[in-house]
């Protein structure tokens, strides 16, 4: 699928949206590709772009005392950045990596902006896509907060399968918290 008909299809896929609006919200995204290990944006930065991923797997994270949380994946087909950077143009409090070479699509804040001032149904569609985004963080929250290790290990799996084959093991160890030895046991022990 090509890049504007993969954006188009995502962007519905949240809400329905007009197809002028449609349209004009998919002429401002420029393709870039990033070298696997790359830092897109750094803690202290704004972020500039919101992406919608191609190709490849990035993740954003967070350093604390010389360890790092990793909060979230992402890979095609969705979006990624750091979302609260983005919409309220502050420093970003994490940093967010390629971990593989990737190819995304990306679009500037300002753009993105006037997109959100000339069309009502692409600010709908930004508030439903927050929505979800805030959602899903809010049951992550609960997971990390409530569940023992094996549960968010089959939380995880159940949820993404996949990303046992994508993802490095010792990421998707600090994603659910837990250290790489811990991961390699559940990962041994725990019946899928």
């Amino acid at each position: 699928m090509n890049p504007t008909a993969l954006l188009k299809q995502q962007v519905l896929f949240f809400h329905p949206m007009d197809d002028a609006a449609l349209q004009a919200l998919s002429e401002p995204w420029e393709e870039v590709t990033i070298r696997r290990k790359q830092l897109l944006t750094r803690t202290g930065e704004t972020e500039k772009y919101l992406y919608l991923v191609l190709d490849g797997i990035q993740r954003a994270y967070f350093e604390h005392n010389d360890k790092e949380a990793t909060l979230v994946f992402s890979y095609a087909p969705s979006f990624s950045g750091v979302i609260d950077s983005f919409f309220t143009q502050t420093p970003s409090k994490y940093h967010l990596e390629t971990i593989t070479a990737s190819r995304l699509l990306r679009i500037h804040y300002n753009d993105m902006m006037a997109l959100i001032r000339e069309y009502r149904s692409i600010e709908t569609w930004v508030r439903i896509a927050l929505t979800q985004v805030l959602s899903g963080t809010l049951q992550r929250q609960v997971e990390i907060m409530s569940y023992s290790a094996e549960e968010k290990f089959k939380t995880l799996l159940h949820r993404s399968p996949h990303v046992l084959n994508l993802i490095p093991h010792k990421y998707l160890a600090s994603y659910i918290g837990v250290d790489p030895t811990t991961f390699s046991k559940l990962l041994a022990s725990v019946k899928l």
